[in-house]
């Protein structure tokens, strides 16, 4: 076995009303700050809130919200070039991806001589980040403890992923009430997307002990939001539940990998600018049965722990149930089955697919898979 290494980068804090705290918790990293915000978060007031705690702390900060093309290098460039004549002392990022990504990078370059463009085509930082501080309001993020980002090159909408230094993320907040504000098939989709990075951790050829450990707490949690708790000494509210779940499967996915699903839906996101979510949720049960073939055992423990296995059943048919139930979720929150009810073409797909195999994370996967089998996976979910 390989040595284990395991070092927390962020602290977490995680809980209800966490954000309104967050002025106190800034200060500490300086007085000036870039607020970048997902626009949509003016609409459902999580923006005022983050705002009004800064404010009752007399931080200094600006707002930044020009994301709605996307966490790609044109709208990283704006980002930068406003940050610099702002004189920043950190940045604070609120929302999903987009936001997220956009902040990471920033900060990681900040004091980097190179160009946006140097750095996207493979130069690395060699300077201190600014500090970082992130306030996620969906409840899964793949890379937000790693030391990776996914950035678009606005040249060719390809995903680029980017090495940045450890440490970047001094604080990440997890507050449950963002989630509230998520429509029921955003909070169906999104729940199953996570459960998704859950599992594609589980698989990956980069787990460990520790990672399995963590995935298999996440998939625990992300069950009794969907489906109830078994028992009634269980209570915790759903998005609770969810919160705790996503920031584990975050974990998860940092300490080991993450997968084919999360792979192509980046590549197709990119190129397309659909749902993460969605894709993801259509992929999801393509991707049990196609790991079925190698990853039978290791599945069938994550269905146990859904609470999926009748007794006396095989590996075999739990984890047909799990890929079953699955899409039974999907059904009931009457979410799209099928890649083609995203008005997209198998010829669109296909450069997709070559894009993910382009990627070194596709040597994580849960076996060796070039771009033609990504698209055999593509093909079976069209």
């Amino acid at each position: 076995m390989a040595d284990f290494s395991f070092k927390v980068s962020p602290n977490i804090v995680l809980g209800t009303y966490a954000t309104s705290r967050i002025g106190a918790s800034v200060l500490k990293w300086g007085a000036r700050f870039m607020l970048i915000v997902d626009p949509i978060l003016k609409e459902t007031g999580i923006a005022e809130k983050i705002t009004k705690a800064l404010d009752d702390k007399k931080v200094e900060y600006f707002v930044f919200d020009q994301l709605s093309d996307g966490a790609d290098t044109e709208v990283l460039s704006r980002a930068m070039e406003l940050a610099k004549q702002s004189h920043i002392h950190g940045v604070i990022a609120c929302g999903g991806g987009k936001s997220i990504s956009v902040a990471r990078t920033l900060c990681a370059y900040y004091n980097d001589a190179h160009t946006i463009y140097d750095l996207i085509d493979g130069a690395t930082p060699n300077t201190a980040p600014l500090p970082l501080i992130c306030i996620p309001t969906t409840i899964r993020d793949a890379f937000l403890f790693t030391d990776t980002i996914p950035l678009i090159d606005a040249r060719t909408s390809t995903i680029k992923l980017l090495k940045v230094q450890n440490g970047l993320c001094k604080l990440a907040v997890f507050d449950p009430n963002h989630i509230s504000t998520l429509s029921e098939n955003q909070l169906e989709s999104m729940s199953l997307e996570t459960l998704c990075l859950a599992t594609e951790a589980y698989l990956s050829q980069r787990e460990n002990f520790f990672s399995d450990m963590i995935a298999e707490k996440a998939v625990e949690l992300l069950g009794y939001a969907l489906n109830g708790s078994p028992t009634l000494t269980i209570t915790t509210p759903k998005e609770e539940l969810l919160c705790q779940g996503g920031c584990m499967a975050s974990l998860a996915a940092a300490t080991s990998s993450v997968g084919m699903v999360s792979l192509l839906t980046m590549t197709i996101s990119a190129r397309y600018g659909i749902s993460r979510a969605l894709v993801s949720t259509i992929l999801f049960p393509y991707m049990i049965e196609e790991c079925a073939k190698y990853k039978t055992a290791r599945l069938a423990k994550l269905g146990r722990i859904l609470g999926l296995a009748k007794p006396d059943q095989t590996d075999e048919e739990i984890v047909q149930a799990f890929a079953e139930d699955v899409r039974q979720k999907i059904a009931k929150a009457n979410l799209p089955a099928r890649l083609k009810d995203l008005s997209i073409s198998l010829e669109q797909l296909a450069l997709a697919a070559e894009d993910s195999g382009q990627l070194e994370l596709s040597n994580s996967l849960p076996r060796s898979m070039t771009s033609d089998d990504l698209f055999s996976l593509i093909k079976t979910a069209f």
